[in-house]
């Protein structure tokens, strides 16, 4: 018998004038020690099973039909009393992000003992006992000394194992993971991937994986669902969906996930849905703004030459200089980026990556070193007219798009900020028809202008940050992790409109990621950071083939596998290897 069996689950969400419905007719079964993993893309209703599963559905959210069993015990109709008990009891849960699932003003210790006393009847001193088997379970180092610290001191990948840690507090029978590992890089994730089927294996937990991630449905589950608008469209051992997928939803998804063993010269995308965005299709913008000539003179050599760059912050001040500590961001990086390429720095969280690019930018004052572009040494200009001149030529596309677009203005005046600032039109109507230019090109339309921010999807709002980071009429682009937030087939979107951008444009490219798959699909050539350190710059193919520092092999080594991804639809849709 399954220990979580969900049965004809139909969840709605009334409104005023209709009911939304979220999650229709999905039926599931979960194994003891096995794990299931529900994949598809936002608004799938993948987010909505696992919290109906376990009774934190947001109201007005309802289980309108359908049954949820525990080891054959009903659950969904319990009193709020009872789900509270069965919630980390008998249930546990693992959310996306581990500090909104952390007490910033308790220690761990508090946190975890907390949840350990209500739910099992321990003593305090046993309680921090359990509490630092659990940690050390979870590969935390020194757990008895690490339990008296707070969130903020541990990393991104450390606070996740305190949250696997949290969910099995109380032996749970089930465990339900909610994109566990999306923020993560690519060696932090092998580690939590490993330690969760280590947990199954050991502890006979079944776990319910929410993931739009093929990288790690491939690497652990046992069977796999597929959801499409609330709906389950594919459903059966990973192996058999993965590999011989039967819903043509199923394999336009596959075929859109980025591979590390094959090239190609445009990515895939899901072709399958019918009220997604579509890709951008050609435009000829020869007539307008970006097809004007620009007046950058050719450089002598490399455009941006970087040589023993280094950065520092201050870590501990005190008024002696010989009695301040600092934390090492950058340690003498150089490298060359020339003229129409694009070159990719990988790397853990931490290895200073986005510190070289908002030091390229002037967000940041380097230590020490040097950066030539297109012949000027940036880090001398005094005159402000000189640092205005070079920012006009240099653009940055941020991780998070929501973030850096302001919330307040329309769309219109967020692209045609950095015109009028640079002053590159002569009128208002000009402004205008600038503006309409970039979001027709980017895929938007004119209709768009009149919007916030908030109106539009993850993927719309990536394309309104590219649009205002070609109103200046750049040459050269920093990428800094442009798309890690996005579902597969948005990526798909937004990689095929910059690599169109490139070329149309003669666009340079600085591309930041921790996707190694998308980093050898984007670049020409790629630098490998560690502990701001670059370990090696080589050609794209070479370093994937044949790598020559031993921490690019680890990270090679430890990409999720894709082999059983099926290949049916990668080389019609993807066109010739590049």
């Amino acid at each position: 018998m399954s220990v979580l069996d969900i049965r004809d689950l139909k969840v709605e969400f009334p409104g005023r004038k209709s009911t939304f419905v979220a999650v229709q007719g999905v039926n599931l079964e979960v194994e003891a020690g096995k794990i299931l993993g529900v994949v598809g893309e936002s608004g799938a209703g993948k987010s909505t099973v696992g919290n109906a599963v376990i009774g934190l559905l947001q109201e007005p959210g309802r289980i309108a039909e359908g049954e949820v069993h525990l080891h054959g015990e009903r659950i969904d109709q319990l009193s709020e009393k009872e789900k509270r008990h069965l919630r980390g009891r008998r249930v546990g849960m693992i959310f996306q992000d581990p500090l909104t699932s952390l007490d910033p003003l308790q220690t761990i210790e508090s946190q975890l003992t907390e949840t350990i006393r209500t739910h099992l009847p321990l003593s305090g001193s046993d309680a921090t006992k359990r509490a630092i088997e659990l940690l050390d379970a979870v590969g935390i180092p020194d757990p008895a000394e690490r339990i008296k610290q707070y969130p903020h001191q541990f990393s991104g990948g450390m606070r996740q194992r305190v949250v696997i840690a949290l969910a099995l507090c109380a032996e749970p029978e089930v465990v339900i993971a909610d994109e566990p590992t999306t923020a993560l890089d690519v060696s932090i994730q092998a580690q939590i991937l490993e330690l969760m089927k280590k947990l199954c294996v050991e502890r006979n937990v079944s776990m319910l994986v929410i993931t739009h991630d093929m990288g790690v449905i491939a690497d652990i589950t046992d069977h796999v669902a597929v959801m499409y608008r609330g709906k389950l469209v594919e459903y059966g051992e990973t192996d058999q969906v993965l590999g011989r997928p039967e819903h043509p939803y199923t394999q336009s998804l596959i075929s859109a996930v980025p591979r590390p063993d094959i090239r190609v010269n445009r990515f895939p995308v899901v072709n399958y849905i019918e009220a997604a965005e579509t890709p951008t299709k050609h435009i000829d913008i020869s007539t307008h703004w970006l097809g004007k000539a620009r007046d950058y003179a050719k450089p002598d050599g490399a455009l941006v030459k970087i040589r023993d760059l280094s950065m520092r912050f201050e870590t501990k001040g005190s008024v002696f200089p010989s009695r301040r500590k600092y934390f090492h961001a950058v340690k003498k990086v150089s490298f060359d980026i020339h003229e129409g390429e694009t070159f990719g720095v990988v790397g853990e969280s931490g290895s200073g990556k986005s510190t070289i690019a908002r030091i390229i930018t002037g967000l940041y004052h380097p230590s020490g070193g040097s950066i030539d572009f297109a012949g000027t040494e940036l880090t001398s200009l005094m005159d402000h007219r000189q640092v205005l001149a070079m920012r006009r030529q240099m653009q940055m596309i941020f991780q998070d798009p929501y973030s850096s677009l302001n919330s307040r203005m329309r769309v219109r005046s967020i692209i045609a900020e950095p015109i009028k600032f640079h002053k590159l039109a002569t009128s208002n109507s000009e402004v205008r028809q600038i503006v309409d230019d970039l979001l027709d090109h980017v895929g938007l339309g004119v209709a768009a202008g009149e919007k916030f921010p908030h109106e539009f999807s993850g993927g719309q709002r990536q394309r309104i940050s590219i649009a205002r980071a070609l109103a200046t009429r750049p040459r050269f682009l920093i990428c800094d992790e442009p798309t890690s937030a996005l579902d597969v087939s948005i990526q798909a979107q937004i990689l095929n409109l910059l690599k169109d951008l490139q070329e149309e444009l003669g666009l340079t490219m600085l591309f930041i990621s921790h996707d190694l798959a998308v980093i050898r699909q984007m670049c020409n050539r790629i630098g490998v950071m560690k502990n701001g350190e670059l370990c090696e710059v080589a050609d794209c193919d070479a370093l994937f083939e044949n790598p020559q520092h031993d921490y690019t092999k680890q990270l090679l080594e430890l990409m999720p596998s894709m082999e059983l991804l099926s290949r049916a639809n990668l080389q019609e849709e993807a066109g010739t290897s590049a």
